[in-house]
């Protein structure tokens, strides 16, 4: 570890790419590691939000940020950081074969999808059960299917299914689903749409494949025959590695301030794994260039100190 790095950026994701797109153009002696490209983007399937572009998708989407990354002579390091620690007035981050030592870092892990954790989920998983409408919705073209969940995660879930089911049912805990505006003039008054409010998923079943499940609704438990689930309720941040180091929400959220930054000096946070809970890539951009210009006030103060 001879060497020691301005910034270690962890995740390639909206944000992760951002604060290296802004480390390479500020020069920056900086590395950034992740297990995929892309993050959440993978994930989205149309993008109508991001400012500057009225509509595209995640493949040209991604395509865009794939060509903004090789125009500025990025390297993602594909691999997964197992730990990071802090030793004196730098951190130390390990991988699987090596470490590498940094003045700061910035954490935008991302997120991942939440589970039911009910009966049958984990067993019909890939085989029926899915948390990815945009990669396996294709698979139930003219079947019927349920989206569980009731906020936006649902919402886009459905509209991105509204061309490839026959039928689609939405759970939703809630009295009715909660979200943008489009979505839901969009998704719930669609002639395939039928929503079930006060639903709570207690069972799936199924043979080699799923078959349906039952839900409990005022205290009456009901079956619903289907052909697949879309569990949309909500993800988990990735901060596994992080969160005994900085302060996080009882969630595992990074708490950051208006500058990204954590609890620990020198640690910046941006995008999904942190508490600001808006999800939304244009969100998850400002924060991932406002994290990379953090760190750089905070090396220059700390270099005049």
């Amino acid at each position: 570890m001879s060497k020691v790095y301005e910034t270690i950026i962890i995740g390639a994701g909206i944000a992760g790419i951002a604060a290296a797109v802004y480390a390479s153009r500020k020069r920056m002696k900086f590395l950034i590691f992740s297990e995929d490209f892309g993050g959440q983007v993978n994930v989205a399937g149309n993008i109508e939000n991001y400012i500057g572009i009225a509509k595209t998708n995640w493949i040209e989407f991604g395509k865009q940020l794939q060509k903004q990354i090789e125009y500025n002579k990025i390297k993602i390091n594909y691999e997964p950081v197992q730990t990071l620690k802090q030793e004196g007035k730098n951190f130390v981050v390990k991988t699987k074969n090596k470490s590498y030592e940094t003045r700061t870092a910035i954490i935008a892990s991302g997120a991942r999808a939440r589970k039911l954790n009910v009966i049958g989920e984990d067993k019909f998983a890939n085989r029926g059960v899915t948390y990815c409408a945009i990669c396996d919705g294709p698979l139930f073209k003219n079947k019927t299917v349920a989206v569980i969940g009731g906020g936006d995660s649902a919402l886009e879930a459905a509209e991105f299914l509204l061309n490839i089911a026959k039928k689609i049912y939405i759970l939703t805990v809630n009295d009715k689903m909660r979200g943008h505006e489009y979505l839901i003039e969009n998704v719930v008054k669609h002639k395939k749409i039928t929503i079930i409010p006060f639903a709570y998923t207690k069972e799936i079943y199924g043979d080699s494949f799923v078959k349906g499940l039952k839900y409990e609704q005022k205290e009456k438990i009901k079956d619903l025959k289907l052909d697949g689930i879309f569990v949309e309720i909500g993800r988990v941040p990735n901060t596994e590695i992080i969160k005994d180091l900085v302060s996080v929400e009882k969630d595992g959220h990074i708490i950051v301030d208006k500058h990204t930054a954590t609890s620990v000096p020198g640690i910046f946070a941006a995008g999904d794994c942190t508490d600001i809970h808006t999800y939304q890539f244009i969100v998850a951009a400002g924060q991932g260039c406002t994290s990379l210009l953090s760190a750089a006030k905070y090396l220059q103060r700390n270099k005049e100190s």
